[in-house]
């Protein structure tokens, strides 16, 4: 069966939650921020294959989405 036409739904990932965090050290008074950005998210790429004759694979699985980023974190851990 020849497909050659096929809609689907592409989502880049979701960048990840900041985190808040203050550095608490004794002998540093007023220690200053520690907490760390949240991770980019990932992205979405299309490539053309010379060697695929149908979009067939494409109508079975409409929606393809990138990872997420990661949490941020503190710079202790």
């Amino acid at each position: 069966m020849l497909i050659d036409l096929a809609r689907i739904r592409c989502r880049s990932g979701r960048g990840g939650a900041g985190c808040v965090s203050f550095r608490r050290e004794k002998y540093v008074p007023k220690g200053g921020p520690d907490g760390g950005d949240g991770g980019r998210g990932g992205d979405v790429w299309l490539e053309a294959d010379p060697h695929v004759r149908t979009l067939l694979d494409c109508r079975e699985r409409p929606q393809y989405h990138a990872g997420d980023g990661r949490p941020g974190r503190t710079a202790t851990t």
